[in-house]
């Protein structure tokens, strides 16, 4: 039985990280930056899990397809994040959430927060890109399946599987 650190996420749109590459990242001491490539919106993170299990029970997400609405300024999550609130992806995330309940940790029984990460606080209580305007969207036609490993110099991502929504 082969176990990995997984969620299920959506992957942003070429356009829509080139529109994140342009909000810039100002030198700030505490504040590590997100990279392109680790850019999604969490729709549930199933904690370590079994991977066989986890293709299985993403195999049986039945959706349709959404938009993701990101914006309109980047903002904080909590004390250590800096995000671009994500709208539009409550149905989705509820049915993957339908979907993966028997794996990995329990579902957060908290409301669904859609957001895309931009960076990570340390120490600081501030972050030179907080409050920048941004407007994009992006249609989610698939999710998938993510493996994550924490490295030294941040996380990296590798999809695992992908589920068309239905009608794609």
């Amino acid at each position: 039985m082969s176990t990995a650190r997984l969620f299920v996420a959506a992957w942003p749109s070429a356009e829509v990280c080139a529109a994140l590459a342009a909000l810039g990242r100002p030198v700030d001491p505490g504040v590590r930056w997100t990279t392109r490539e680790q850019w999604h919106v969490t729709l549930r993170f199933l904690g370590t899990a079994n991977i066989d299990d986890a293709v299985a029970a993403l195999a049986t997400i039945d959706a349709p397809p959404a938009v993701a609405e990101l914006g309109p300024v980047v903002s904080r999550l909590g004390r250590d994040a800096v995000v671009v609130p994500v709208r539009g992806l409550d149905e989705l995330a509820a049915q993957v959430v339908v979907a993966t309940a028997h794996v990995g940790e329990p579902p957060d029984p908290r409301s669904f927060t859609g957001h895309l990460t931009l960076a990570r606080l340390r120490t600081r209580a501030a972050c030179g890109i907080a409050g920048a305007p941004l407007r994009a969207s992006f249609p989610v036609r698939e999710v998938a399946l993510v493996r994550s490993e924490t490295l030294a110099d941040g996380a990296r991502y590798t999809t695992i599987a992908t589920r068309p929504l239905r009608g794609e």
